[in-house]
């Protein structure tokens, strides 16, 4: 198993004002799998992935990433986990303004020590016309292509995705959709995604709903949507 988290507690604040965010929360993934966890605002998914990707530290609980415990790092060590292991997409882009577009990628192609080349990852983004341009310059869909070739240029092992389709319309969210479908097929990107679309659930090999923060329903799929058919 590629990630297998157990028993993860994790809370903020304390006496009358803590607020339990999740509480004995397991999850699992295969390596080279794609995984959604389901669940309103609130419900703790991305304090779920940020404990994943070592942003976040747990209370109690384990965390095992390709058989190392992320939990168990101290500072360093997570800081050398993400930087080599994990590729980042957030709801809102957070690409640098006054950077172009290859130049928002290459950043972080410096920071890798096998990264994949820049021309290859345009091409597969559909940005090798766009690689001068400024964010500004770009739709929304083209601004999350470039958050997607970022993250992925450092050829992670793990790709976590926060809401990445949250801004953008209906017909651009499949677009981006079926961009991470074809990178998990190319490279074998293990992809672990988090929304609030149920919809979104029926491209992924397994879903974690989550309310509350508790785990509510395991559902392991036996067919994989392509994203370009997914409906909401």
């Amino acid at each position: 198993m590629f990630i297998s988290a157990e028993s993860l507690c994790k809370s903020y604040g304390s006496g009358d004002g803590k607020n339990d965010v999740l509480k004995n929360v397991d999850i699992s993934l295969e390596k080279g799998h794609i995984g959604v966890i389901l669940g309103p605002s609130g419900s703790g998914k991305s304090t779920l992935m940020n404990m994943i990707g070592g942003v976040d530290r747990v209370d109690s609980g384990s965390i095992i990433v390709d058989n190392d415990n992320v939990a168990g790092f101290d500072d360093d060590a997570l800081t050398e986990y993400r930087r080599k292991n994990v590729g980042f997409i957030f709801q809102f882009y957070n690409l640098v303004p006054n950077l172009t577009v290859s130049e928002n990628i290459e950043v972080c192609a410096n920071i890798s020590d096998s990264p994949l080349r820049l021309n290859e990852i345009l091409s597969i983004v559909g940005l090798e016309d766009k690689k001068n341009r400024f964010p500004r310059e770009l739709s929304g869909g083209e601004q999350q292509r470039v958050a997607v070739a970022r993250a992925i240029v450092k050829n992670p092992k793990l790709l976590l995705c926060d809401e990445p389709t949250g801004a953008l319309d209906f017909e651009t969210s499949r677009d981006v959709l079926s961009l991470l479908q074809k990178i998990n097929r190319e490279f074998g990107t293990t992809i672990l995604m988090i929304t609030h679309n149920i919809a979104i659930g029926d491209m992924a090999h397994v879903v974690y709903k989550l309310r509350s923060g508790e785990i509510t329903e395991v559902i392991r799929n036996d067919e994989i949507i392509p994203a370009e058919r997914i409906e909401w």
